[in-house]
């Protein structure tokens, strides 16, 4: 059988040598690597792309749109890890365990946007809640996440990891204040709600790992539920799923900590609470199922492989 052959567009970045760290090891690939010094000729990077069968984009979001005009075939598939497409009409959204209609989707892509970190956490829990006819579409969501530096990139993992970093680093540093986080579009949009949610991201010095919380008021869901109905109903959601998973009720530590996921491309939800109240959480690595781990995951579905092939569950 003729390898694919892969290129991945932004490989010294953050999120590309994750990608190049799952593909290196695999010998059912081609990787089409570009020499240092022309990793910024446009030229280069074109022949490259057209040449590969499937493209990862790791770039931001203005290089991002521009190198998908650079594809002039029909044929080479891109992933694009960047926000620009999440959104867009045309690009399938690659979140597979959602329903069998966006399994079907990734695998049929052709130009597929990888989810964001912090939106894979919510809409993990959302995204079923409001299928089922839980969770209304018009609900006042609330919603708070815990990240790893790491998710910063570059040059946020050197603030954190300098020798004389400020004393504010060692402390939780809430971010977003202006509640319009560039997640948000892709939340509102993939669940269906009518408006975003209240988000509120936290960023801590730990290298990597999330946890993603809505709150939920149980009487205003559009089910007289339990938090424990509710784990139910979610565990029931996931079933067999490979690489995301429903924690037993009640079965977790009294603390359970953001970074229990790290080094993982697996997500797991926690579900606490009781009659009135619910919390649900989604752990997992925001360069795993965050990131890198979930552009392999789709790689594979839309390539024909197995989809786990590659990544640490």
């Amino acid at each position: 059988m003729k390898k694919p052959k892969i290129y991945i567009d932004g490989k010294e970045g953050t999120t590309g040598l994750q990608i190049y760290d799952r593909l290196a090891a695999r010998d059912d690939l081609e990787l089409l690597l570009i020499d240092e010094e022309k990793r910024k000729d446009t030229a280069e990077r074109k022949k490259l792309m057209n040449q590969a069968d499937l493209v990862f984009l790791c770039l931001p979001d203005a290089a991002a749109v521009e190198a998908v005009g650079l594809i002039e075939n029909d044929t080479t598939k891109v992933i694009d890890a960047s926000t620009a497409h999440r959104t867009k009409t045309g690009w399938t959204y690659g979140f597979s365990e959602l329903s069998a209609a966006h399994r079907e989707a990734v695998q049929q892509a052709k130009r597929l946007a990888n989810p964001g970190c912090h939106a894979t956490g919510v809409i993990a829990s959302v995204y079923p809640l409001v299928a089922m006819g839980i969770l209304p579409v018009d609900y006042p969501l609330a919603t708070f996440s815990l990240t790893g530096y790491s998710g910063g990139g570059k040059k946020m993992i050197a603030q954190y990891e300098s020798a004389e970093k400020e004393d504010a680093l060692f402390a939780p540093r809430i971010y977003g204040l202006n509640l319009k986080h560039k997640h948000l579009p892709e939340i509102q949009a993939v669940c269906g709600l009518s408006h975003p949610p209240v988000f509120c991201p936290v960023v801590d010095d730990y290298y990597k790992g999330m946890a993603t919380t809505i709150c939920l008021q149980n009487e205003a869901l559009r089910e007289n539920v339990s938090a424990q109905e509710i784990h139910a109903r979610l565990a029931e959601y996931y079933q067999g799923k490979a690489l995301v998973s429903v924690a037993p009720f009640g079965g977790e530590d009294v603390m359970t900590a953001a970074n229990k996921m790290a080094g993982k491309d697996s997500l797991k939800l926690i579900v606490c609470g009781h009659e009135e109240q619910t919390i649900v959480t989604a752990l997992f690595d925001n360069l795993g199922k965050g990131a890198s781990g979930a552009a392999v995951q789709n790689m594979n579905l839309m390539l024909g492989f197995d989809e786990t092939k590659g990544l640490v569950l």
